[in-house]
Parts: structure tokens; sequence; C-alpha cells
């Protein structure tokens, strides 16, 4: 089954220009195959790692205001409403109106009955009053959304990425390391659970493998293009790093099409 999702995806992508690939991810929305990456619950890694490091992840900041944290890519919207369980006011991002309008519908449940999927297995309920979730539709690489939704001024406290970075063109990629730090605060958070780490960086996506991938945008300022071996690369000027690696580990529970090689890392952002 893993393979034929794969496959479709490949082959719903084959033909269609980079620039366009957002109109083909819409695409699939309107035509009802999200199930082709809808897990179904939010990511165990995130939910386990919010719950057990407050110290890092708390959800207000030293005067009592809620931070903000942004989802991009968010599908159903699992896991931005996990977060606004545990206290944040979160934002989900998608490209597609359909997929916006089901995260809302979806969020309307789970915010009055959450699912037990939305905490760690130590927790009865956050023990956090929570936050508010959102959803807006837009182009994660345009300023309109952000603008209209915040203002241009302010900036987001915590950013999650599954299954965004491996569903865009590796060509996009220093483009996604860019905005990441263009929508983070100084002191900011990216989260990242890096998958498919088990896929041939050669072989044809989406999802695209991201072995090392992560660690070259992020830790040396790359551009994530490393299939010739990440060794080989110069490691760039530190004025083109804008991130330095907190944590990095392999979560204790993950998702089963990680094949146990899934790594959460936890990136400040400069």
């Amino acid at each position: 089954m893993a393979g034929e999702t794969t496959g479709r995806l490949i082959g719903h992508f084959q033909n269609i220009a980079e620039e366009q690939h957002g109109t083909g991810w819409s695409e699939l929305w309107d035509n009802g195959e999200s199930d082709l990456w809808d897990r179904g619950i939010p990511s165990p890694a995130l939910t386990d790692i919010v719950a057990e490091r407050r110290d890092l992840l708390s959800p207000v900041d030293a005067n009592g205001v809620r931070k903000k944290a942004l989802v991009p890519g968010c599908g159903k919207g699992h896991d931005a409403i996990m977060l606004a369980l545990h206290g944040f006011d979160a934002w989900g991002l998608e490209i597609s109106e359909t997929a916006v309008s089901t995260a809302e519908r979806y969020a309307s449940e789970q915010m009055q009955s959450p699912s037990p999927e939305n905490f760690a297995r130590a927790e009865v309920g956050s023990g956090i009053e929570p936050g508010s979730v959102r959803f807006i539709q837009g182009d994660f690489f345009e300023q309109d959304w952000k603008v209209n939704l915040l203002g241009e001024a302010v900036k987001f406290d915590l950013i999650y990425d599954y299954t965004f970075l491996c569903a865009l063109h590796p060509n996009m990629r220093c483009m996604w390391a860019k905005r990441m730090a263009e929508l983070l605060k100084p002191g900011g958070l990216l989260i990242c659970l890096e998958f498919p780490l088990w896929k041939d960086l050669k072989s044809p996506g989406p999802p695209w493998g991201l072995q090392g991938v992560y660690w070259d945008l992020l830790a040396r300022g790359g551009d994530g293009l490393i299939e010739d071996g990440q060794g080989e690369r110069p490691f760039p000027a530190m004025e083109h790093v804008q991130f330095v690696c907190e944590l990095n580990h392999k979560p204790a529970r993950s998702f089963k099409q990680g094949r146990g090689e899934d790594l959460l890392s936890l990136w400040r952002r400069l």
C-alpha cells in the first residue's frame, strides 16, 4: 500500500512544472485524495516533546502572552490542533481551499472533544488552558497571507515541519530555509520530524528523500542538494547560518511510514 501511495504521488507530479506544484497539491485535495498522505492523528513525536520538554516549549512567554505556532502544509490540521490544545495560538497554512475547509470542520470537533492521540501517554489532558487554532489558505513562499493574518512585523515563536519539505521539489529547499528564517522571530524554534530518511536522495518524489538535508540547510547554510555526498560541500561562513541545532534524536514514537529512521530535530533561530 505504501508503494502504491508513493507511486501515485510521483506519477501525479511527473509532468507538472515545479512552479505549478502548489496547484498539483490542490488538485489532489479537490479530488478527495488527501488519504495519500494524511496520517489520521497528530505526530506522536511532536506530541511527546511538547508534553515532556515544557522547559523548551512553554506555550506562553515571560509575560504570560501565548506564543504563536505555525504548521505549513498542515493538511487536516492534526498538529496545529494538538499545539492549540497544549496552549499555543496555532495557525495551519494550506495551499488548498478544500484543505482549509476540511481542517476547520475537524478542528471544531477536536477542540470540543479532543481525541486521546492529542496527548502524550503520561498525560491526562495537557493541564494547560487551550489556545486558539485557525487555518488560512495561502502559498508558504508568498507574503500576502502572513501580512493579512498577523501584520508585517509579527513573527512566529514556533514552526513545525513534517511532510512539508519532503513534498517540495529539491530546487526549492534553499527557499524553504530562507522563508523559515523570515517567519520565525529571533530565538524562535523550528521543529522538524525528518522524513523520509530511508529513501535514496536520487530517487524521484514526492516524497523526496531527506537524509542529511536538514543539517545541510540549517546547520551549514547549504542548498540541500547533497546527492553527491554530505562531506564534499565546504562549510559556509557563519554569517550565512541562521539556525543552531539544540536537539537531534530518534523519537520514542513516530509514524510507521518512517520505517524506524525518523529523527526529531529542534533548531533555534539566531
